[in-house]
């Protein structure tokens, strides 16, 4: 099987859109996923790398403003195409506002959402081509540890003094990743993409272990973790008493 163009997903609560969409993107060469509504969301998005999000403003329960601007606030920064049925230029203002990078009224022509979604991969991948190699500037305060980003270390105040704590590559990765993504439910499959790359072999087995010895590291109480959480459901989040500084 090919791999696909761009994994798109699609969050809109009319059901007859969501399979359109989905029939057609696919025939394009696209992997799609859809949801109805917020909650889906998220839960993909912690679960799955996806290179465009297509979110209808007017979902019940949690709209796509809301949840466009709390997506952005929480640092994801996945392309975000709004669809609207109302004609209103003041909605397609407030969206781009709230962080989307682009607009569409509905109803539409699906051969124009997919030069829209085309044109979103197309930016991503100059954007790559560029960027160059990740920088790890920075720092991560919490608790009485600091994670050095860019000298790979942890350390921790004791006594007025700094000692540092011993990570393998493996923990380094990983609390990384969940630092550098604050407040963030992430799934499993999720972390190990985003740790050890999309063809590294891992199981969730191997995560929960992680996170069982970073706790016995960085937790007054591993029993009772206050940094490293578990999202029943899910998989783990990083919660930070200080916000990542791009000191030092």
């Amino acid at each position: 099987m090919a791999e696909p163009i761009a994994r798109v997903l699609v969050a809109d609560d009319e059901a007859e859109l969501r399979g359109l969409l989905e029939r057609y993107l696919t025939e394009q060469g696209y992997a799609v996923r859809t949801v109805p509504g917020a909650d889906g969301l998220d839960r993909l998005l912690a679960r799955e790398r996806f290179d465009v999000l297509v979110l209808d403003v007017m979902m019940p329960g949690e709209d796509g403003l809301a949840a466009c601007r709390r997506l952005r606030a929480q640092g994801e920064t996945i392309p975000i195409i709004m669809l609207t049925a109302r004609g209103d230029p003041v909605d397609r203002i407030i969206g781009l506002e709230m962080g989307a990078d682009d607009y569409l009224p509905k109803p539409f022509n699906p051969r124009e959402l997919l030069a829209r979604v085309q044109a979103l991969v197309r930016r991503q991948n100059v954007l790559g081509a560029h960027a160059g190699p990740l920088r790890d500037e920075g720092r991560v305060s919490f608790g009485a540890f600091t994670l050095h980003l860019a000298e790979r270390r942890l350390t921790r105040a004791v006594d007025g003094a700094t000692e540092d704590v011993p990570l393998t590559t493996g923990e380094f990765n990983l609390l990384r990743v969940l630092a550098q993504n604050p407040n963030r439910p992430l799934g499993r499959d999720r972390l190990i993409e985003l740790a050890y790359g999309r063809d590294h072999v891992a199981t969730d087995r191997s995560i929960d272990v992680q996170v069982m010895r970073l706790r016995k590291l960085i937790e007054a109480d591993p029993a009772t973790p206050r940094h490293l959480q578990t999202v029943w459901g899910v998989g783990y989040v990083f919660v930070p008493e200080d916000r990542v500084s791009t000191g030092a």
